[in-house]
């Protein structure tokens, strides 16, 4: 998966999808799961704004959903098969009800079912997994979200495949909440938040983390309902004034934070506080220190050391 040429989500790696409730997730998944059944690179319309590989060898593509009802589940299945032009599901799609299960048996089925399927298709192409946090008892539970973010990470590299976390939180900024969304953001190589816009018909998805760059350099995009095909529909990208001012706001809420305790910090220091933050390299937390200064975000006093500026203190 990438956008605009950004990777996403990449084999051996783990792509995670989070938003607040009713912000269109599951058909934003249902999109993604279209393009990966598809032969052909389906249009970024289709698959709401995201670029999917196709399928054409028919590797193994496994949904398993944790929250909804079985009736729900074989409702969006029905969406996702319509938005790939499939009559009916092809034989290597297995659309796996989850929610009757115990909790440690969902993921023993998700573990031996991955094991299962690629035998039999000869690879997994994708998994999704839509609601990981009812894979174990509380989401805040550090040793639990270790150990389940651990194991999915492991299961992507053993099978070579993609493995696609919904986590049905509300991120702060651009980080997510909780001690799995701690985990899955050190260890998910894309991570995309879907939000309600200002204007209620259309749902907004940002970039919190990208592997190579920054998320605040990749568009918002945006998708809604459509009552003419009666399904979600690609909606464009966000203008680059929103663009930019979402990038300020975010960068004087991150800076606030920093200087929450202290006055002042060196360079280096600072470089360092960003590329956690952000999760970004070296590189990328060079370019945010300097454009932060000329935004006047962020402010250099006589001994080289740097403190808020005077956007954070209005």
């Amino acid at each position: 998966m990438s956008v605009n040429g950004v990777p996403l989500g990449t084999q051996d790696n783990l792509f995670c999808i989070t938003g607040g409730e009713g912000t269109g997730k599951s058909n934003y998944v249902g999109a993604i799961i279209s393009g990966a059944l598809a032969n052909d690179n389906l249009p970024k319309e289709q698959t709401l704004g995201l670029d999917i590989a196709p399928n054409p060898d028919g590797m193994a593509v496994i949904h398993y959903d944790t929250e909804q009802s079985e009736a729900q589940l074989h409702k969006n299945m029905g969406k996702t098969l319509r938005r790939a032009s499939m009559s009916e599901a092809p034989g290597f799609y297995h659309s796996l009800y989850l929610a009757s299960l115990s909790r440690n048996d969902r993921l023993k089925l998700i573990r031996e079912s991955m094991d299962l399927f690629y035998h039999k298709h000869g690879g997994i192409h994708l998994v999704v997994i839509d609601g990981i946090a009812d894979l174990i008892r509380s989401a805040n539970d550090e040793t639990e979200s270790i150990a389940i973010v651990d194991e999915l990470y492991r299961l992507a590299g053993i099978y070579n495949t993609c493995v696609i976390c919904v986590l049905h939180f509300v991120p702060n900024g651009i980080k997510l909440r909780g001690h799995i969304g701690s985990e899955l953001q050190r260890k998910a190589a894309g991570i995309l938040s879907i939000e309600k816009d200002e204007n209620p018909e259309y749902s907004v998805v940002k970039a919190l983390k990208v592997r190579d760059g920054s998320p605040l350099d990749v568009p918002i995009m945006l998708f809604g309902w459509d009552n003419d095909v009666e399904m979600h529909v690609y909606r464009g990208e966000k203008s680059r004034e929103d663009k930019e001012r979402r990038k300020t706001d975010e960068l004087v809420s991150i800076v606030s934070d920093i200087f929450k305790d202290r006055l002042r910090l060196p360079y280096h220091a600072l470089c360092d506080m960003l590329m956690r933050e952000l999760s970004v390299k070296d590189r990328t937390a060079k370019k945010y220190i300097a454009y932060m200064r000329e935004q006047r975000i962020l402010s250099q006093d006589n001994n080289g050391n740097y403190q808020k500026g005077e956007l954070c203190l209005t």
